[in-house]
């Protein structure tokens, strides 16, 4: 079993930055993942990052902008995003995958989710 707790969610100006937090309990998994979803749009891949290889993966729309990274010591993942615009505004959720052979940008590959941070972006 694994529990997923987020946090750093809120409301912030275009072109400001943020910092989201995934803090995880329980048995390690393979990936750990960032989807966001807004209302009447599906859930989307953002970032994710492999456990082990430490391998790192970018929705296009974030790249160059997001940086996935993991700190082992307090299992968590973060998720820094720069440069902030009003379309990244969303729910933002954390999500772990056990198998390592299915894809990283599925949400239905990925077993354990967090509740969500909101984040909000003004322009």
């Amino acid at each position: 079993q694994v529990q997923l707790v987020e946090s750093g969610g809120g409301l912030v100006q275009a072109g400001g930055s943020l910092r989201l937090s995934c803090a995880a309990s329980g048995r390690n998994s393979d990936t750990i993942g960032w989807f966001r979803q807004a209302p009447g749009k599906e859930r989307e891949f953002v970032a994710a990052i492999n456990w082990r290889r430490s391998s790192t993966y970018y929705a296009d729309s974030v790249k160059g902008r997001f940086t996935i990274s993991r700190d082992n010591a307090k299992n968590t993942v973060y998720l820094q995003m720069n440069s902030l615009k009003p379309e990244d505004t969303a729910v933002y959720y954390c999500a772990a995958k056990r198998y390592y052979t299915s894809t990283y940008s599925v949400p239905e590959n990925y077993q354990y989710w967090g509740q969500g941070t909101q984040v909000t972006v003004s322009s």
